[in-house]
């Protein structure tokens, strides 16, 4: 699987772009603020549905449009694919897959699997809670749909148990309501629980190697789910948390409120590693990232890597350049001098500056 081309109009900072991208490494550079992952922004919004950075639709469209289009041309299984999104700012989006309109998410996700990769993400390990269920939620979204699913009604049904929460202070009449709400969080909320618990073992399953040579043989990193409730208790605790629920007005149990540890010696990095150690754990994880997309879609994803390399050290540097060499990547970075020293092979070059994208080779 590979992306062909793209081609966007009124996207964050261009009115007008079309590229093609050689299905090796593409390298864009520039100076910061040009426009260079705003590219890779509509590529995996292309692929997912949502940007990274979890911007909504109307911070996305250029602020002089009232409407963005992307497309993307998509070569998989030997055939031509073309997936057109239409980003409005006052309604939902529109998607079609080769001109016919999908209604759901789920229909694109699988089309175009993509790895995203950002400076941020060496943050991952050291950061809140909520970053790393971001991370499992994206991955588990694109390569499963039944968590979409699940995951989309789970998210929904807490917005409105939590509305309801908030108006019981004026219509205490409504508690007796509560149990409808309970009943299907449990029933959402036990099936991504489940889902968590098979992802992390499949991920173990492949880091455990990874920051094993990535480490230098030093050390060995497990990952560990911490759900906030176990499946066989959600009903209970929900029940027995109603009357704190309603004195904080939000939904205080459940599968929103998950962590995963890692653990290096018995030791959990999250909070006594070394920044050294966190960020190796980081770079493990998406690098397990990336062959895990590739043992359950028994094809290779779309890496794109934002200004990455210059956090990394030339040790670590090179091995996530070794890592990738038969998959299709795009970075972004302000020179080309790191790819040079490190004799690596660049497919094709693209200069972005002011939202204008030269190709160079």
């Amino acid at each position: 699987m590979i992306i062909q081309s793209l081609e966007l109009e009124s996207f964050r900072n261009y009115l007008t772009l079309s590229m093609h991208f050689d299905s090796g490494t593409n390298i864009l550079y520039g100076d910061n603020a040009q426009g260079k992952t705003n590219i890779l922004e509509a590529i995996y919004l292309s692929a997912t549905t949502k940007s990274h950075k979890g911007s909504k639709d109307r911070d996305i469209i250029n602020f002089n449009a009232e409407e963005a289009h992307i497309r993307t041309y998509v070569l998989k299984d030997g055939l031509e694919n073309r997936v057109d999104m239409h980003l409005r700012k006052n309604k939902s989006k529109g998607i079609a897959i080769n001109g016919q309109k999908i209604k759901k998410a789920a229909e694109l996700l699988g089309l175009l699997n993509v790895v995203f990769f950002s400076p941020e993400d060496l943050s991952i390990i050291k950061n809140g809670p909520a970053e790393r269920r971001r991370f499992v939620d994206m991955e588990l979204c694109q390569l499963d749909s039944f968590y979409l699913y699940n995951l989309n009604h789970y998210n929904r049904i807490v917005d409105q148990r939590n509305k309801l929460l908030k108006e019981l202070y004026f219509r205490p009449e409504l508690k007796d309501t509560l149990f409808i709400w309970d009943a299907q969080l449990v029933s959402y909320g036990s099936k991504i629980i489940e889902r968590r618990v098979a992802f992390v073992k499949q991920l173990n399953e492949i880091i455990h190697d990874i920051h094993v040579t990535l480490s230098g043989g030093k050390e060995e990193l497990k990952i560990v789910y911490e759900p906030d409730v176990l499946m066989e208790d959600f009903e209970e605790s929900l029940k027995n948390g109603r009357e704190r629920d309603m004195k904080l007005k939000q939904t205080a149990c459940g599968p929103h409120r998950d962590d995963f540890s890692f653990i290096v010696g018995g030791i959990d990095i999250r909070k006594f590693g070394s920044q050294g150690q966190q960020r190796t754990a980081a770079l493990s994880l998406k690098l397990s990232e990336i062959e895990l997309v590739k043992k359950m879609t028994k094809d290779t994803p779309l890496l794109l890597l934002d200004d990455v390399l210059s956090e990394l050290d030339s040790n670590r540097q090179n091995y996530l350049l070794n890592s990738i060499g038969d998959i299709q990547t795009i970075i972004t970075c302000t020179g080309l001098e790191e790819f040079v020293n490190n004799r690596f092979e660049i497919n094709r070059v693209f200069k972005v500056s002011n939202a204008t994208v030269t190709q160079e080779n």
